[in-house]
């Protein structure tokens, strides 16, 4: 479904004011919004929608989540489309969580705390990253959840439904408010490290890397390299393990075998009677670069150290988004594949295209 076609059904038919009419059609689209819109974000994010649990909401909305941040509206940092309370404009907001800190605090004191955190995070920004968002958005009148999401606004974009911009831009604002969402979440851990008291959130636990697993290991054999990495299981980040099984669900559907329990690889697919061993990179800020040498140094290793040297398989590289037509090339020239999604499923280079992997 076109996003603009998804953010106008949602703001002209979803009830207004004290009319909790809503067709059932308009909840159900809301609520599939990862089937609609999920498309639109990197391969590893996650989208849901809510039109209230019980009453209707006062402003419906549809979130936008790095699930390493947060899974949830309650928590964390999160992208939100907002419909406000007269149905007539729609919020594209950098937003943060309020349910949990207004549990601590209560209302009033939550709401000033986001507020000042957004603020100190808003200046931590780059001059191009703000420009032309609004610090400010207006949800109607009414109290409650509204005037949090309103505290907790780092920037937005406001939309009128009646009026909703091009496809083209829609989908600009959103991969702009996503980079944004990418940067602000790094410059938030600066400001946490250069203040005192101002940054409230609290962080998740980060998961272990390959690379601090395996910090001051230098195995004498494959045998030892297996017995360790093997031994000692990886906690995958969240947004990693949606990617995998993002991928995997496609090409389950077109009844190719996958296994993505393998640890301490990522995926194996098995098409046409070959074996590919896969590895897949969440790229964050732009960072092609790192994902993109992860990748090469991971499949090598685990090439080389898991399977027999006269039967070894073919390689994939899987990426949340575009790598750029060098680092593509780059991994052809080693025998590599790579796949990413877009906003119609997954492409990739050309060996993967050739394979069916995309």
């Amino acid at each position: 479904m076109e996003l603009g076609d998804f953010l106008y059904k949602i703001g002209t038919t979803f009830g207004v004011g004290d009319d909790q009419s809503i067709s059932s059609d308009v909840a159900r689209l809301i609520r599939g919004a990862s089937s609609e819109v999920g498309h639109l974000v990197p391969g590893g994010y996650l989208v849901v929608g809510s039109p209230g649990k019980g009453n209707l909401a006062v402003c419906p909305w549809v979130s936008i989540f790095d699930p390493d941040e947060t899974t949830t509206a309650t928590r964390g940092m999160y992208l939100v489309y907002l419909l406000a309370e007269d149905r007539k404009t729609f919020a594209l907001s950098l937003n943060q969580g309020v349910t949990e800190i207004t549990k601590a605090l209560g209302a009033r004191e939550a709401r000033m705390r986001l507020a000042a955190e957004a603020a100190a995070i808003r200046d931590a920004l780059s001059t191009d990253a703000k420009a032309g968002l609004s610090t400010t958005i207006d949800l109607g009148g009414r109290s409650g959840l509204p005037r949090s999401y309103e505290a907790g606004n780092l920037l937005a974009i406001t939309y009128e439904v009646a009026a909703l911009p091009s496809e083209q831009t829609l989908r600009a604002d959103l991969a702009r408010m996503i980079t944004l969402y990418q940067e602000a979440l790094a410059v938030r851990e600066e400001v946490r490290q250069t203040t005192r008291d101002t940054i409230v959130t609290v962080v998740a636990q980060p998961p272990t890397k390959a690379t601090e697993l395996l910090l001051h290991f230098a195995p004498k054999s494959d045998a030892e390299y297996t017995q360790t990495v093997v031994a000692r299981k990886l906690r995958k980040s969240r947004s990693h393990e949606t990617l995998v099984a993002r991928y995997g669900q496609f090409l389950r559907d077109r009844q190719v075998d996958v296994g993505t329990n393998v640890h301490p690889r990522d995926m194996v697919i098995i098409k046409d009677g070959v074996h590919w061993l896969a590895e897949a990179k969440f790229i964050r800020r732009g960072n092609a670069t790192g994902a993109v040498r992860e990748a090469l140094g991971q499949l090598a290793t685990y090439a080389f150290c898991l399977y027999p040297h006269d039967a070894q398989p073919r390689q994939l590289a899987l990426f949340s988004e575009p790598v750029g037509e060098v680092y593509t090339r780059l991994l052809e020239h080693h025998g590599i594949a790579a796949v990413w999604p877009t906003d119609k499923g997954w492409t990739g280079s050309p060996t993967a295209l050739a394979a069916g992997l995309a």
